[in-house]
Order: C-alpha cells, then sequence, then structure tokens
C-alpha cells in the first residue's frame, strides 16, 4: 500500500504562502500547444490584500457537525481578507441538479463541495492556473487521483477522507467469550466470519454480520480480495476473486446471518445498517468512520472499530469530499483562493476533527489527528489507511465508477433473490462496466 508522499519543491509561489498563509495568483490562462496537449502553465501572483472588498458564493451540503466548523472557517476568512462569501447550504440529493441548472442559466455559484467529480469535470476550474504546478505536493497521492484530470489539471482539492470499516459490539463478543481482533493483526475474512457467527450463537443476536446496501461498501469486500470494479485501465474487475469476495455474502444471506431482506429492499438505493447494529441485532457491521460520532452519542452498549479483515490485501476502502472552484464562476480566482485557504493545515484540522473526517494533507496524515472523543477507534481508521491499496483510490477516481457500483448493488440483490448465481451476476457486472467505461471513461 500505501499512502505515499511525494518530493517537496520550494518555489516562489510556496514562499508567498509561508509569509501570508497563502499563494495567492491572478487569472492565468493555460496555454495549450494543440489540441489534447498539456501546454505551458502561467501563473501569475497578486497582492491577497487585492480581494478586498469582492464577494463569492460557496455551495455546500453538509454531514452535520461539519457545517459549525466551516462557517467558523468562513467568519475567518471574511474578517482576514476583507471578502465575503455567500454560503449556500443545500440538501446533498438536490446539490448536482441544482448547480447543473446554474451552470445551465449562466449563474454559475465560486466554489461548490463534490463528492466526485463526475457530474462537473469539464466545468471545473484548473486550480493549478491560481495554485501552482506544485500545489497537489501537498496532498496524499491517493485522494490526489480523484482530481486530477487527464493532462494533470488540477480540478479540485481533496478535502476530507473517509475510508470503510467494520465495528463489533465489545459487550456481546465479551458474553460469548470470543476474543476480540488484534488491531495490529487484522482479522483474515474467514476468521471474521467465524468470530461473528459464534458470537450469534452464543448470544442469540438475530444476525451475525451486516454490511450497508451499498456499492462503495461492497466494492470493500471486492478490494480486500485483490480487485475493483473499475481504474486507470478500464474496466478492471477479476471476476474470479469477485465471486470469491462476493460468495461469503450471498451465503451469509442464505442462511440467515445477514439480513437477506433489508439487502433486497429500497432497489439500487443506498440504506444504511447502522441501526440493525445500534438495536445491537448483530455483533459486526461493516460501515465506515463517519458512524464514529454517532455510535459515540447514541450506543447504549460497548463498542469499537476494528481493523478490516484481510484476504489477499487488507485495509478499507476510501471515499470522501472534495472541494472544487467552477471556471465560469463570477470570481475564480477568489474561489481557488479560498479553496487553498479552506484546505490549509489549520483549516483541514479544524474541519476534519469536527466532522470526524480522515485527513487528506501529507502533513496532517504523517503526524496524526487529534479527535476530541474516540480517539483509540478513529487510530483504527488511520491504521488501516496504511493498509489500504491504491486500486480503491484509482477506482473512485473514474466517471464510470459511480453507475458500476449502482450495478454492483443490482447484481448481488438478483443473486439474492435467486434470480441468478453469482459467476453470471458477477459476469453481468463486468459487462455493464465496460460499456460505462466506454461511454464514460476518456
Amino acid at each position: 500500500m500505501t499512502i505515499r508522499t511525494r518530493a517537496r519543491t520550494t518555489t516562489a509561489l510556496l514562499a508567498l504562502a509561508a509569509m501570508t498563509g497563502l499563494a495567492g495568483c491572478a487569472p492565468g490562462p493555460i496555454i495549450e500547444d494543440g489540441p489534447g496537449e498539456a501546454g505551458t502553465l502561467e501563473v501569475q501572483k497578486v497582492n491577497p490584500a487585492d480581494f478586498a472588498g469582492q464577494s463569492m458564493s460557496y455551495v455546500y451540503f453538509t454531514d452535520g457537525p461539519d457545517e459549525a466548523a466551516t462557517r467558523e472557517l468562513i467568519a475567518s476568512f471574511e474578517e482576514e481578507y476583507d471578502v465575503t462569501v455567500n454560503l449556500e447550504v443545500l440538501p446533498y440529493s438536490d446539490l448536482v441538479t441544482s448547480v447543473q441548472a446554474r451552470l445551465s442559466g449562466g449563474n454559475a455559484p465560486d466554489v461548490v463541495r463534490l463528492t466526485g467529480l463526475t457530474d462537473f469535470r469539464a466545468d471545473l476550474l484548473d486550480l493549478r492556473t491560481y495554485l501552482g504546478e506544485d500545489y497537489a505536493e501537498e496532498f496524499v497521492d491517493g485522494p490526489v487521483k480523484g482530481v486530477l484530470g487527464e493532462y494533470g489539471e488540477m480540478l479540485a482539492v481533496p478535502s476530507d477522507l473517509t475510508l470503510n470499516g467494520p465495528f463489533i459490539n465489545v459487550d456481546l463478543f465479551n458474553e460469548a467469550g470470543v476474543p476480540l481482533p488484534d488491531p495490529e493483526d487484522p482479522w483474515t475474512w474467514d476468521e471474521m466470519i467465524d468470530a461473528a457467527t459464534k458470537v450469534r450463537d452464543a448470544t442469540g443476536t438475530e444476525y451475525a454480520f451486516a454490511i450497508d446496501k451499498s456499492g462503495h461498501r461492497v466494492s470493500t469486500v471486492l478490494s480486500q480480495y485483490g480487485t475493483a470494479l473499475v481504474g486507470d485501465d478500464g474496466a478492471v474487475l477479476d471476476e474470479a476473486k469477485a465471486v470469491e469476495a462476493l460468495q461469503p455474502l450471498v451465503d451469509m444471506m442464505a442462511d440467515g446471518r445477514m439480513p437477506r431482506d433489508f439487502w433486497l429492499g429500497s432497489g439500487s438505493r443506498y440504506e444504511g445498517a447502522n441501526d440493525i447494529f445500534l438495536a445491537q441485532q448483530t455483533p459486526v457491521y461493516l460501515s465506515g468512520n463517519w458512524q464514529v460520532g454517532q455510535f459515540a452519542d447514541n450506543a447504549d452498549f460497548t463498542w469499537s472499530a476494528a481493523p478490516n479483515p484481510c484476504a489477499d490485501e487488507c485495509g478499507g476502502f476510501p471515499g470522501g469530499k472534495y472541494m472544487g472552484a467552477l471556471a465560469e464562476g463570477p470570481n475564480p480566482a477568489l474561489g481557488a483562493f479560498f479553496v487553498q485557504y479552506m484546505n490549509t493545515t489549520k483549516a483541514q484540522q479544524k474541519f476534519i476533527v469536527a466532522g470526524g473526517f480522515l485527513p487528506t494533507r501529507v502533513d496532517l496524515t504523517e503526524r496524526g489527528v487529534q479527535y476530541p472523543v474516540r480517539q483509540e477507534d478513529m487510530d483504527v481508521f488511520f491504521a488501516d489507511l496504511a493498509r489500504t491499496p491504491d486500486l480503491g483510490y484509482e477506482a473512485n477516481s473514474q466517471p464510470s465508477y459511480t453507475g458500476a457500483s449502482l450495478e454492483l448493488v443490482d447484481q448481488l440483490a438478483l443473486v439474492v433473490a435467486g434470480e441468478k448465481d453469482t459467476t453470471t451476476a458477477v459476469s453481468d457486472l463486468q459487462a455493464k462496466s465496460e460499456q460505462l467505461v466506454e461511454e464514460l471513461q476518456p
């Protein structure tokens, strides 16, 4: 694996950042040498004081506690640089259609928070134009994969990172006399299923294991078996490994160790199994680090995060959010400047601590982050970052990933319903992924 850092280069731009806390640049277009070719990047520095009196808009959706931290950071930015930021908070379900409508109407916002770049890749500003060629070096390589264009354009900043992984009901494990997993020596998949089944049998819980109804979450299992839906080389699913990865889930839903009806309901729509875990109906639940705060507030039993189980690979499957400036926004220079400010070391630390996220900056990843609650559980996710293979980051960065992950949900549901066998479903999944790659990937 692989959280790797890149070599640092001291430039005049970074020297300015060290003096002001930011690097500000005037509009400077990328000069293309010809169609489909990377060209020379022109970056003109400006004094950040030149932004005084200007305004911009930020379209945002919230995961909960991150909104308060965002508002505090915006207030600091406004005060320090004498600017106005109009924060527009939308429901996540409305964000894509709203921003698309504004782009169509010639009323683009300056900055937008996103879960992926697919819908706006052609509309996003290349941040290198304002922040320089080396800006991406401040961020960990894996998350950066999701923001780079075909010719190295930096189309957004990875503003926070999530990682899928399991939680365990410690009380149930102790009641059953089943040893807890060793954070330094993760379970294999067989060991995890065996432990969960023993706990269920000893304590009488309804299930042994639960996982969110989510292609992203099931991609965790694929990754651990050494494969992914899509990658830099297109539709890359290893069908034999995918069958091996999915069959244990199918078998557990067939014999009642996993909630079968939960998986068959709601079509392709995401459904979280957190209520099943909170109701103590299962001793093991695979979700992700964003659940830590919720469980800290709502669980009336002892629980903990556990390291991801290993098969061919260990670690989890990454996700996260991005901040991008729109090229057609009224003030792209200020937009880029704002994106940079909101992702400085100090600002990102404040934001991720509030939201229970993981960092994307190299410096924060290297030194670690102190969280106000459940530090040991967040440290489990930190440790699993170091075990997570690159294929997850590559998959997430592809325009075809979202569609392929929805197809994964549909095909697995057909197997659970008895309408297909796992081998046929995986073959059909690969065919659909190939079609999506052909349609969507450059």
